[in-house]
């Protein structure tokens, strides 16, 4: 399996997944121009795609959705509550493009099974993804404010996975942020921060994970240095519980990442 991001941050979010002849997209929340571009980086015929899987309805993961449905007449595979709340956003999209699946619920994409599980965010229904290949398995957590033991277990002993680390709880705290956003993104249906993002590792990490690629950093109250020393530093102080050496990498805001293999 091979991946990478074309955008991971507050103002953009799109992973490319490849595997055999299957390439699909989850999310894509920057303009189609440019993802377009961002697979051209890497040699992706968007023509190939077997489709969009969309996590959640909000802008930054959304924006090109529709655009890049429409012009490679791409399958969208989401659930029916963010398909209603963003059909307008997404424009006129021909009904047998658009292919339902409920949180929990798996689906074959390809050469690869998908599970979706549901996350804890301001959204309607948002959801994360699990992508198996044969014996290999990658997760993408973003947009939760907390994680439960439903989406532990749904990402528990990933090959690979990308998680959140959105925010510095202090630099939030002092930010020019109303209360109100503050409190949104503090709370249970917000972000995880670097500090939420390492206690989840340190349980990943004494499974199967191998690979960790923090993504989804806000732009404001947040800098890749601060994310990876901040969780480096907390599984370093419990690095007896974690059974296995592991990577640790942070994905760039704007611009493609390197591929991941």
């Amino acid at each position: 399996m091979e991946l990478f991001t074309v955008g991971s941050g507050s103002s953009g979010n799109c992973t490319c997944f490849q595997y055999k002849d299957t390439q699909f997209l989850i999310d894509a929340g920057l303009s189609g121009k440019r993802i377009q571009q961002g697979l051209a980086e890497f040699e992706v015929d968007p023509t190939k795609l077997k489709g969009i899987l969309v996590s959640h309805e909000h802008n930054d993961h959304i924006l090109g959705v529709g655009v890049l449905a429409r012009r490679f007449n791409l399958p969208i595979y989401i659930t029916e509550k963010t398909f209603v709340s963003c059909q307008a956003k997404l424009g006129k999209i021909e009904s047998n493009q658009i292919n339902f699946f409920e949180p929990n619920d798996k689906f074959q994409l390809g050469d690869v099974k998908i599970k979706a599980f549901s996350t804890h965010h301001d959204a309607v229904d948002p959801v994360g993804f699990s992508i198996y290949a044969k014996a290999q398995r990658t997760s993408i957590l973003t947009d939760t404010g907390m994680v439960d033991e439903i989406i532990m277990d749904s990402i528990y002993d990933s090959d690979t996975v990308i998680i959140e680390s959105n925010h510095d709880e202090k630099m939030v705290e002092a930010s020019r942020y109303p209360w109100s956003l503050k409190k949104r993104i503090l709370g249970e249906k917000g972000h995880l921060s670097n500090k939420t993002a390492a206690d989840v590792l340190l349980e990943l990490l004494k499974g199967k994970t191998k690979r960790v690629l923090l993504g989804h950093l806000s732009q404001e109250n947040n800098f890749p240095q601060l994310a990876k020393i901040t969780v480096e530093n907390a599984l370093k102080e419990k690095k007896e519980q974690i059974n296995n050496d592991y990577t640790l990498e942070v994905l760039p805001r704007g611009g493609v990442s390197p591929i991941y293999r």
